[in-house]
């Protein structure tokens, strides 16, 4: 079994998501816009779920958006809402990509002046520097509330006092996208204007999120189409998509306070057990106020490319930060604003739980981190030998790079997931019709899962 502990890159599917999605995927098809009773149906479902969001957010079902996730949620906020009052933005230098390279790019393209406030080695916003960045001809300002790589809960009360003092016309926007598993946000983001979610980072589909405004503000779409979602965002609604957030929202604030308590525990074991057994660790920002499934370490004289790579051989999914710069091989932009060096920086491991983990799953990664650390350290590779992987010379376990009775198929961890390698597929017969053999399948589904072994109630 492989221990996930990259719940921060994206969450299991909720049975109850998976559930009220269903009818969605086959029989039940309406265009929410159209004007039918088959269409009418699905506007409906497309209504209760903006209702669900709307009450879970603290606004009102008209000043829901959806969009196809955090950031498109996050690109409408800032870009947006520069288009329809240009004036500087203002964001932290912490921010989730979608924040900062939209208001860099609003700035290179000549839409907006991007004011990049720093932070502290505690990866909380300077306050002096933000009250800096502030004055009257600020369009927007956005300050995410839970950081996605470290974790770090921002003090967004005394952002808020701070906008609406230094720049009482700026709108204030905020990414709630890491928080929505662990807090009520329409408590701890009250005095935001905006605030943008993405459904799978808890428990929903991915591909669909929102953006909820708490006050009136003035938008211009970032495409064009049809008048839907009052003009803001157009294009066909992703009904199934929707109503899986809006179900698996609905799990998450039922479970929600004692998933957090059950998870902090398992992350203070998890993070405690890796410090005192991998020399060299070192927690960033300890002692600060953080989500509760965050665990973010830098271990000296690692790169955390080579040791994601063992950790997947034994077993172990992590990251060593925001899954949209996996691969880039850059040092974390985040780590580098808290005052990481760049070798310090090249060395990060995130482990981040969710309301899937198990305590076996902690001990997995207890035990294989320090392993993998120390073969890393030796100049060895990865387990079974002269840097192979379990099960034969740099193959797959089960066989020569293959998986046992699938030809073609490749083995997506242990979850059961199979996904297709260069399947070929013939070309129709003289009549037109594609061959029935094996060896043109007639599907293009390109991921099979196997369906839960139970399902709970949907909304």
């Amino acid at each position: 079994m492989t221990a996930y502990l990259d719940h921060a890159a994206t969450t299991p599917l909720r049975p109850e998501a998976r559930l009220a999605m269903e009818p969605w995927l086959g029989g039940c098809y309406g265009n929410p816009s159209g004007s039918h009773s088959v269409a009418r149906v699905a506007r409906a479902a497309v209504d209760e779920a903006r209702d669900i969001v709307a009450h879970v957010l603290g606004t009102t079902p008209g000043d829901v958006v959806f969009t196809s996730g955090g950031t498109e949620a996050a690109n409408l906020a800032l870009l947006g809402r520069v288009r329809a009052a240009p004036g500087p933005l203002v964001v932290s230098a912490i921010e989730h990509h979608c924040v900062l390279h939209a208001a860099l790019a609003a700035q290179r393209h000549g839409s907006a002046e991007a004011r990049v406030v720093g932070v502290g080695k505690d990866g909380v916003i300077d306050l002096a520097a933000l009250s800096g960045a502030l004055d009257r001809s600020v369009s927007l300002v956005s300050v995410q509330l839970v950081n996605n790589e470290v974790g770090t809960l921002q003090p967004f009360e005394e952002v808020a006092r701070l906008v609406r003092r230094r720049a009482p016309g700026a709108v204030l926007h905020t990414d709630v996208v890491q928080a929505v598993p662990w807090y009520d946000v329409s408590l701890l983001a009250a005095q935001a204007d905006m605030v943008s979610i993405s459904a799978h980072k808890f428990g929903g589909p991915q591909g669909v999120g929102a953006l909820a405004l708490r006050r009136p503000v003035k938008l211009e779409p970032l495409f064009f189409g049809g008048p839907q979602e009052r003009e803001r965002r157009a294009g066909t609604h992703n009904v199934a998509g929707i109503v899986g957030l809006a179900a698996a929202l609905v799990a998450t604030v039922a479970e929600r306070e004692s998933a957090a308590a059950r998870v902090r525990a398992l992350r203070d074991e998890l993070c405690a057990g890796l410090l005192a057994r991998v020399p060299g660790s070192k927690e960033t920002a300890p002692g600060q106020d953080k989500a509760p499934g965050h665990c973010h370490l830098v271990i000296e004289g690692i790169e955390s490319e080579a040791l994601l790579m063992v950790l997947d051989a034994y077993g172990v999914a992590a990251s060593a930060g925001s899954a949209c710069a996996s691969g880039a091989m850059e040092p974390s932009h985040v780590l580098r604003a808290m005052g990481y060096s760049e070798r310090e920086a090249m060395g990060a491991l995130r482990l981040t739980l969710g309301h899937t983990t198990t305590a076996e799953e902690v001990h997995t990664a207890l035990r294989a981190v320090p392993e993998a650390v120390e073969r890393l350290r030796a100049g060895g590779g990865r387990p079974g030998g002269a840097g192979g992987v379990p099960g034969g010379a740099g193959g797959v376990p089960g066989g020569a790079g293959g998986v046992p009775g699938a030809p073609g198929w490749v083995s997506a961890g242990s979850s059961g997931c199979r996904t297709m390698n260069r399947v070929h597929f013939a070309p129709p017969n003289d009549a037109g019709v594609p061959p029935e053999s094996p060896s043109a399948p007639r599907t293009t589904s390109l991921t099979r899962v196997p369906s839960p072994a139970g399902r709970t109630g949907a909304i």
